[in-house]
């Protein structure tokens, strides 16, 4: 479904190089939680702006159902994007003079019926259906973190990339939103980066990101 060969991102700073990831190769199959996991610094964030598609690599390639996403146009790329791949970040990135309900409709490919039966019922299931008409700032971390969410998901999206999706919450709301997550992302595919084992429930593939590679891949989740 996803995969990368021999993908390395390097900037130049002058003279100097900053090697962020280096050869790496991975295949992620439909329907996989994958968790990358690893320090601050490791990689795993730029790889996940990388398979998304939303950073492009020194070198090596990525292809998503057969189609190398590096020989394709900004605007084919960014189509796939908007119609096949959702995304969450530490940061919410909502909108704030939106409501909720057009936040989330932001990402739907297509604002229609379909899209906007499925942002309501989602908004019901995650009980945020009485706050589908108020301004972000009215709601709680938690809350708008479900929104992001919920954008990622309304467009039924073929893979769900989440970068450090719960950093910002505590315990309790971190380990509630991993759960909703994974609830509601019915076929999708999971590529989630983390540093926090403490989420992990252990129906996930981890792969470990440390010193600009992958350094292992296990469905265990790893002892602190």
């Amino acid at each position: 479904m996803l995969e990368c060969k021999n993908l390395s991102l390097i900037y130049k700073d002058g003279n100097k190089e900053n090697r962020v990831l280096l050869d790496v190769s991975l295949k992620i199959n439909k329907g996989e939680n994958v968790v990358l996991l690893g320090p601050s610094g490791s990689g795993k964030s730029s790889l996940i702006y990388l398979l998304s598609s939303l950073r492009k690599p020194t070198s090596g390639s990525i292809t998503y159902n057969g189609v190398n996403l590096e020989t394709l146009k900004n605007k084919d790329t960014s189509k796939i994007r908007k119609e096949n791949f959702g995304l969450i970040f530490q940061m919410h990135f909502l909108i704030p003079y939106l409501s909720v309900l057009e936040n989330i409709m932001t990402a739907a490919p297509s604002y229609n019926d379909r899209y906007l039966e499925r942002a309501q019922q989602l908004l019901k299931d995650l009980r945020l259906e009485q706050y589908s008409h108020k301004k972000i700032n009215q709601l709680s971390g938690g809350e708008r973190q479900r929104v992001a969410i919920i954008r990622a998901l309304v467009s039924e999206p073929d893979i769900v990339f989440a970068d450090e999706p719960t950093a910002s919450l505590d315990h309790e709301n971190a380990v509630s939103i991993i759960k909703m997550l994974k609830d509601y992302k019915e076929n999708s595919t999971l590529v989630m980066a983390t540093h926090d084992t403490s989420i992990l429930s252990g129906n996930e593939r981890i792969i470990r990101v440390e010193n600009h590679g992958i350094k292992e891949v296990t469905s265990q989740i790893p002892t602190a």
